[in-house]
């Protein structure tokens, strides 16, 4: 079966919570606004502050939140990532599949499901992540399905494979048959966690596979040691046919073959900003496989981000109001 996009990734479950969560990240020394790899007992120790009644509970993942975003779009898709065979895992796999109709996600009795815990400011929607990768890390080479790849018209990777485990490699040999059987390559950094400690193997994959790729703005600067956005497009766009960088509420900006496109930004009163870059790749992915002008693309992905961030939770899982979004920002014809 062809796929318009096939993702490969860490399998997340999402732990969504809105609250006033400076006192909390005061308490446990996190830095506002980022990502922090931590283990499962790190983990749970903040979890266990939390109010589990206010508490939502997704399939995620940078990359699941992408492919289920263009699948909800309209989209054929599917996504490959390790699971447990345990009840988190089986929950994940249930509802990702009830989005996508399909996955080639990997379930192991000896790993445990990864975890991400988003806490969300209340008052400004800033989000701190606590990821448990349990698992994750541990895919295989020999778990990719390289039909569904070669099948696919875009092979979609974030930059937080490459932060340790063996499914760098995996992810190193799934772009390898993406670039022999001519499915292209699109790449989302991810977090700045990302560019500070894994800066050369994020450039090397850059330059070596990436047709596309999604940045904010100050992933952009730190992985070209220092600039603003212009300057990083410019650079990035030595090594990438489309580099996108964005800047949140003042939009974003898509370099595609050395010209520069401007997109505005979608006002909206945001709630929660988990997942918005997601939403931006799913929706720009969605529009270059149905062959848009880049510009368009740009388009469709700001709504669809914006359409996020009015919500709770990284994925929007209304299909009609997604699919109303389309003929607005579409190109002619």
């Amino acid at each position: 079966m062809h796929l318009d996009v096939f993702g490969l990734g860490n399998a997340l479950v999402d732990a969504l919570v809105v609250m006033d969560e400076r006192p909390l990240i005061q308490r446990h020394a996190l830095t506002r606004g980022t990502m922090h790899l931590v283990n499962h007992a790190r983990w749970e120790e903040v979890y266990s502050e939390v109010d589990r009644s206010q508490v939502e509970l997704h399939p995620g993942g940078s990359c699941a939140n992408a492919v289920s975003t263009a699948a909800l779009l309209g989209g054929k898709a599917s996504f490959c990532g390790l699971l447990g065979d345990d009840e988190l895992g089986r929950v994940y796999r249930d509802k990702l599949e009830g989005v996508l109709g399909r996955s080639h996600v990997v379930s192991r009795d000896e790993v445990q499901t990864g975890k991400c815990l988003s806490l969300i400011s209340s008052d400004d929607a800033e989000r701190t992540m606590l990821t448990d990768l349990g698992g994750t890390t541990g895919l295989l080479t020999d778990d990719l399905d390289m039909d569904a790849i070669e099948s696919a018209s875009w092979l979609h990777i974030t930059g937080y494979l490459f932060t340790g485990g063996s499914v760098g490699d995996a992810a190193i040999a799934a772009m390898d048959r993406a670039l022999h059987a001519g499915t292209r390559v699109s790449l989302d950094v991810g977090d700045t966690f990302v560019i500070d400690h894994f800066r050369d193997e994020i450039a090397t994959v850059v330059r070596r596979y990436a047709d596309a790729v999604f940045l904010n703005e100050e992933e952009a600067s730190r992985l070209i040691g220092g600039g603003d956005a212009a300057l990083a497009l410019h650079e990035v766009g030595k090594w990438a046919d489309t580099v996108v960088v964005k800047l949140g509420r003042r939009g974003s900006l898509i370099r595609h073959h050395g010209t520069i496109y401007p997109v505005e930004a979608h006002e909206v009163k945001a709630i929660d900003t988990t997942g918005a870059g997601d939403a931006y790749a799913g929706g720009f992915l969605y529009g270059l496989t149905r062959g848009w002008p880049v510009v368009h693309c740009g388009r469709l992905a700001s709504a669809v981000a914006a359409m996020t961030v009015g919500q709770v939770g990284g994925v929007i899982r209304d299909r009609e109001r997604l699919q109303e979004l389309i003929p607005t920002v579409a190109p002619p014809g």
